[in-house]
């Protein structure tokens, strides 16, 4: 009878914890898709389309609604670019354009929103050279100006010291932006280079050339990655004001030892003092569109705790949109410290729940995700992401709603019912529609648009077909409008027997 009763209980715990997971209508659901782990390298175009392909499709299967995409790992290009060459991670070979032709960057954009996933465009800014490459393409950077890099521990870095630099990376991702329709440009957590012990960096000749008004060398290399942030957000936004600028940084800014009163109960590398990346100074300037800091540590790890880092993130970083950058590898890996028998990543998104200034997660990395190691991607299907989400608002970049859907009606073709809707008339970007909710009521009920649950699609597309079961029961059908930056216009609902 005691066990009996113990089973009971867990399975009504169980229950119940299910029952109070609700999921969001708005949250950004975002997987980094990375080249310079090789994963491409020297994959003919079919077969790396074929990889794409069922990645993007089982990732939208568990909900994803963003794709960060790495098209430049070093000074190089997974697209047609006139001003650096392609990627080794590509081809084999850097400055080896693909056989036959295609342009992975361009079919992506394409892939990404035929899924109605945002796509955003993820490139290292400053890395020239990675410690694996031996052999640079005659256009490099690295040869035409080997004096704007320094070497360090293999690497070649842009020395972030030298305003052409920073002229030149601004010159790349303008050439992205007006060419691709792309959602968002990402940049990641490479700086100024991971500390080397032993090894300083060489920039000592050109701070004492030049020190800005800077009395110690630190603060002077802060100061060339503040004016480098600033000078791309307005790059960015002068040329296309709706793609998203975001920045994915190591997942601690400063130990509390450092910095009392204002870092981290933690104790391992710093963003501000190692990689001179002053990211709280980014998004309370409003620099920068979003965050999503990578806190790859477990709940418990000694030394960076994961329930410390997101609780100081949430509290530190919440002037803009804040995403959490997810290992799922190390997240399946360790227990959940209040039941062993399970992986920590119920406990983790629980704590996002608790977390206002968390609106989204970035998993690391796609391929581990469609993989499914530990169910990860089970979950996320069937709990955590079973619903659609609209992207999080952004109103510091848009805030005004586009006009509702017109001519909304249902249509009785040879193949079934099928709704149909015309778009809304704009002037603007930021007045066009460029999605659609389509959302799904029983005759009798409120038409709670905030229930996500009652949200059929999200689509670009302006007609839906509806199943029809012999015409017994009403439903209600809403269609409403959504711009660049997921404002939502005001409803339309049609009647329908189905």
């Amino acid at each position: 009878m005691r066990i009996l009763l113990s089973i009971i209980l867990l399975l009504s715990g169980l229950f119940q914890a299910e029952a109070a997971y609700k999921p969001h209508k708005r949250e950004f659901r975002g997987a980094w898709i990375q080249c310079v782990n090789g994963q491409f390298q020297g994959m003919s175009p079919t077969d790396m389309q074929k990889t794409l392909t069922r990645q993007l499709d089982i990732l939208q299967q568990y909900g994803t609604n963003a794709i960060i995409f790495q098209v430049r790992a070093e000074c190089d290009a997974l697209y047609k670019s006139d001003i650096e060459p392609w990627s080794r991670y590509l081809t084999g070979r850097q400055g080896q354009a693909p056989t036959p032709y295609w342009d992975p960057l361009l079919w992506m954009v394409e892939q990404c929103h035929k899924r109605g996933m945002e796509i955003h465009a993820w490139i290292n800014p400053y890395r020239a050279k990675t410690k694996g490459t031996t052999e640079l393409a005659a256009n490099h950077i690295a040869r035409t100006h080997r004096e704007r890099c320094f070497e360090y521990d293999g690497l070649y870095v842009l020395n972030p010291g030298i305003p052409e630099n920073r002229e030149y990376i601004c010159k790349v991702v303008s050439d992205i932006i007006k060419r691709y329709d792309v959602d968002g440009l990402h940049i990641d957590d490479y700086f100024y280079p991971y500390p080397v012990a032993g090894i300083s960096i060489p920039d000592d000749n050109l701070y004492r050339a030049n020190t800005n008004g800077f009395d110690n060398i630190a603060d002077w290399r802060r100061d060339n990655v503040n004016v480098f942030i600033k000078q791309l957000s307005d790059t960015i936004h002068s040329i296309k004001p709706w793609v998203k600028f975001g920045v994915s940084p190591f997942g601690i800014y400063r130990n509390e030892k450092s910095a009392p009163g204002v870092g981290s109960k933690t104790n391992g590398l710093q963003n501000y003092d190692d990689l001179y990346a002053d990211v709280l100074k980014w998004v309370n300037n409003g620099w920068i569109d979003y965050c999503v800091p990578q806190l790859y540590w477990q709940i418990g790890h000694k030394a960076a705790d994961y329930g410390e880092l997101i609780a100081w993130w949430n509290r530190n970083a919440y002037n803009r949109p804040l995403y959490i950058g997810e290992d799922i590898e190390r997240t399946v890996k360790y227990p959940d410290l209040d039941n062993t028998m399970k992986n920590q990543q119920d406990a983790k998104f629980k704590l996002h729940g608790k977390m206002p200034a968390v609106k989204g997660t970035v998993l690391w990395y796609a391929k581990t995700a469609v993989d499914n190691i530990g169910n990860y991607g089970t979950m996320l299907q069937n709990k955590y992401w079973k619903t659609p989400a609209l992207q999080p608002l952004m109103p510091f970049i848009d805030s005004k709603a586009p006009k509702k859907p017109r001519k909304v009606k249902v249509v009785w073709t040879s193949d079934g019912p099928v709704l149909f809707w015309t778009a809304p008339k704009a002037k603007k970007w930021d007045d066009e529609a460029t999605k659609y909710v389509v959302y799904r009521f029983l005759d009798n009920e409120p038409l709670d648009t905030d229930n996500p649950s009652k949200i059929i699609t999200i689509t670009s597309s302006t007609m839906l077909p509806l199943p029809y079961n012999g015409g017994n029961k009403k439903y209600v059908y809403v269609v409403t409008a959504l711009d660049r930056m997921s404002n939502e216009s005001r409803i339309v609902k049609k009647k329908v027997n189905l």
